[in-house]
């Protein structure tokens, strides 16, 4: 509803001025609007490990529709993201993504995907900080799927710093295969920065992976990654 009444207003007039700042604002109003709305309080923690002039890859776990408000609004600086091409089909939302750097990816399509991934490369260089979950989908509660790499090559290009954050009660509040949120508290938890310069190879890749992973882990209690669910596929006909 809120997407519905404000955000028109909000692309109208920050298009019509040339005022992206003005469209992120009222993102970042909605987002928080929202959280709050719902009853849903956020408590962030670790903001002292950032450097205000340094863009980062913000690196988060993913169990709940509430996710991706704190992780706009919360971290203290104006943030895109990578989110799964689905959005693009949600009114006013799929539309209004662009305006706040947040850009669709079709993981289906290895090329358009690579695209997407440069482009948001270019905003990092540029000094835009990116939020992706890379598990690509919502995990079920007190669950962790393997992260997938495409963040981690975003960061090594652009030489920038990953952020892992811990999220933590918002499966609680509102989990995947519900479609309602209870009042309530999620935490934030954003730990130290992890360096990128160091990857050279497909094997530091891997271990860069495998060590932010496992610091969002610790944190959150988890000792083990779920598997990913398979697609199931039709069953042939029998002649």
């Amino acid at each position: 509803m809120l997407l519905l009444i404000f955000a028109p207003q909000a692309i109208l007039i920050g298009t019509v001025f040339q005022r992206q700042g003005w469209i992120y604002w009222w993102a970042n109003w909605g987002a928080r609007t929202w959280l709050k709305l719902s009853g849903v309080k956020v408590k962030v923690t670790g903001r002292e490990h950032l450097d205000p002039d340094q863009p980062y890859v913000f690196v988060s776990n993913h169990s709940s529709y509430l996710d991706a408000a704190p992780l706009f609004a919360f971290t203290g600086r104006r943030m895109g993201a990578i989110a799964k091409k689905e959005l693009l089909k949600a009114p006013i939302l799929g539309y209004s993504m662009g305006f706040v750097n947040v850009m669709a990816i079709d993981r289906s399509n290895r090329e358009r995907a690579v695209e997407t991934i440069r482009i948001a490369t270019d905003r990092l260089r540029s000094g835009v900080s990116i939020m992706v979950c890379p598990e690509g989908t919502r995990a079920q509660p007190g669950q962790m799927l393997p992260f997938k790499k495409g963040a981690f090559h975003m960061a090594v290009e652009a030489g920038a710093p990953i952020v892992p954050i811990a999220l933590k009660n918002s499966d609680v509040l509102m989990g995947k295969g519900t479609g309602e949120a209870w009042p309530g508290t999620i935490e934030m938890v954003m730990l130290p920065p992890v360096a990128t310069s160091w990857v050279k190879t497909d094997e530091d890749l891997d271990a860069l992976v495998q060590q932010v992973q496992n610091a969002i882990m610790r944190e959150l209690g988890i000792t083990k990654l779920s598997s990913r669910p398979t697609k199931a596929t039709a069953p042939q006909n029998r002649k």
